[in-house]
């Protein structure tokens, strides 16, 4: 018992002091999201000498850079970044950059071998078509949603997110609800109603079955393609079958967030405010909001952070501000200003001209894996950027 009682004091302390000795002291938040953009812009040109042609970078590791063909569920990220940091510097050789890289990636627009195309294609082609009106990206984005729409599988009502393989029969990952964003937006912009009504399909489905009372979420559900069943009910890059993946949290809360959005179906926003109480209100979320990889990982208070988790959910939070008010809509901007002032601070950003030119530290890709720990990931920056973009935009 007294073993018990210690433990729990030390991780109380470790939970409200930790990183906190890193954090610089607070800028007025147009200050910050002023000069972060600045710092980004100059990191950025780091990151873009590390790339090699033909190729998308994806993190640094060990001294040197690790960059993927563009196959990759993350290859849209850099280019999405790169147009975020245009729309707020108009800095020219940042555009010139962001054009190439989508000349990089504009073959996946017929790819089908995942789930990952609103990713790869919409953050990259969606954003420079929304700051250029360049018809020809508009129709990449459209192409992109055809492509999508072919893994849809009407026996689940579903977008199918991995093949078959030795462990799945039919997987639906929670992570399938970001890509949902560009068939809506398709719909809604002179393309075909079904990408929208493939998007509210998939999901209703997802929250009948992905989601525990809590509102916490399992990230694979598998199903059987022939009756629909459920086959297991699992969580592939948590800690545990039973536990709550961190950015599988931040993907659900995002997506039921930007499918109230599209669609202003109440349903949606609800299970996005529950998302929202359950992260914000968990025990084990740290003082400076950034969430462990798990939230019921072994080992917390010392085990790893995700900062791509924190930067996700505070610019989610910050959406879903827009679609509450009182004390709600305080309580979403609040957590997700402390967010945005954590991951700004030397605990998680890095200085100019290190980390391999990424802007945040200490994400985690999957722990249970082995894979990306305690590294950047080009989408922790991309989704800091959105979350800086958006609180100048809707709070400022």
């Amino acid at each position: 018992m007294i073993i018990k009682r210690f433990k729990t004091i030390i991780t109380l302390i470790a939970l409200s002091s930790s990183f906190c000795m890193g954090q610089a002291p607070k800028k007025p938040m147009a200050q910050l999201i002023n000069d972060e953009f600045k710092f980004a812009v100059d990191q950025y040109k780091v990151l873009a000498n590390n790339i090699p042609a033909g190729l998308t970078p994806q993190s640094y590791a060990n001294g040197k850079s690790i960059n993927h063909d563009i196959k990759w569920w993350c290859s849209g990220f850099y280019s999405g970044s790169l147009w975020y940091l245009y729309e707020q510097t108009k800095d020219a050789s940042i555009k010139k950059e962001a054009e190439e890289a989508l000349k990089v990636i504009e073959p996946n627009q017929t790819y089908t071998g995942n789930h990952d195309l609103g990713f790869m294609m919409y953050c990259s082609f969606g954003n420079a078509y929304r700051l250029t009106g360049k018809p020809e990206y508009k129709a990449v984005v459209q192409r992109s949603a055809e492509s999508l729409a072919s893994r849809y599988r009407p026996s689940i009502k579903s977008i199918q997110s991995w093949d078959k393989n030795r462990y799945w029969q039919c997987p639906v990952i929670i992570d399938n609800m970001m890509n949902l964003e560009m068939m809506n937006w398709v719909s809604d912009h002179g393309g075909s109603p079904k990408y929208k009504e493939i998007a509210i399909s998939h999901s209703n489905t997802t929250l009948k079955n992905h989601f525990r009372d809590d509102f916490s979420s399992f990230h694979v559900i598998d199903y059987n393609l022939e009756t629909g069943a459920i086959i297991k009910k699992a969580t592939w890059q948590g800690a545990a079958n039973c536990s709550a993946w961190s950015r599988g949290q931040g993907w659900a809360l995002y997506g039921f967030t930007m499918m109230y959005r599209f669609t202003k179906d109440a349903t949606y926003l609800k299970q996005a405010k529950g998302i929202a109480h359950f992260i914000l209100n968990h025990p084990n979320l740290p003082a400076d909001k950034i969430p462990f990889w798990d939230f019921d990982a072994q080992g917390i208070p010392f085990t790893k952070r995700d900062a791509s988790a924190g930067a996700l959910i505070a610019s989610a939070l910050l959406e879903l501000g827009q679609f509450t008010s009182g004390q709600e809509k305080e309580e979403f901007k609040s957590a997700a200003e402390t967010m945005i002032y954590s991951l700004a601070s030397p605990a998680y950003r890095a200085k100019l001209g290190e980390n391999g030119g990424f802007l945040l530290m200490h994400s985690t890709g999957a722990y249970p894996l082995n894979s990306e720990i305690d590294v950047p990931l080009v989408y922790a920056d991309y989704y800091y950027l959105e979350a800086l973009l958006r609180y100048k935009k809707w709070y400022l």
